[in-house]
């Protein structure tokens, strides 16, 4: 594992506990699984990223839009084959077919994960076959750049 996603598992691991928030994206005050990436970045690579339009809960369920894979390509790039996924690594899940990408966690060990989850908040859970097929797009962290 690159010193990159050593920092974002640990990192990842820090925002355990934070209660779950619709659209918040601060560590311990709550954050929901888009806001703990946005938290993650603003940790990483010290920029804020911009705010996205307001959503509803269920914005997924009714978009036409890819919303959450466009903005990971944005920032993070193209996204890597799934067999390549590694600890430290973002992960987009699409609940079902014809439905947008809808959540994101890091894959935190081989076979868990950190996301934010309604009623629970952020907390590690098992990457259980559910889940896994669920995956949709995996993306790496850019490089965190040495301080000189």
């Amino acid at each position: 594992m690159n010193e990159t996603n050593q920092r974002v598992v640990k990192l990842a691991n820090e925002w355990t506990g934070t209660p779950y928030r619709h659209q918040g994206y601060q560590k311990q005050i709550g954050c929901d699984c888009l806001g703990l990436i946005r938290g993650l970045w603003l940790e990483l690579y010290n920029v804020e990223t911009p705010a996205p339009d307001p959503y509803a809960k269920d914005w997924a369920e009714c978009a036409d839009q890819e919303r959450m894979l466009i903005a990971a390509q944005k920032y993070f790039g193209a996204p890597m084959p799934l067999k390549d996924m590694q600890v430290g690594c973002l992960i987009l899940f699409r609940w079902r077919q014809g439905a947008a990408i809808k959540h994101a966690g890091i894959l935190s060990a081989p076979h868990q994960f950190i996301h934010a989850y309604e009623r629970i908040g952020v907390t590690q859970s098992a990457l259980v076959p559910s889940w896994r097929r669920r995956i949709e797009a995996v993306f790496q962290f850019p490089e965190i750049l040495p301080i000189v």
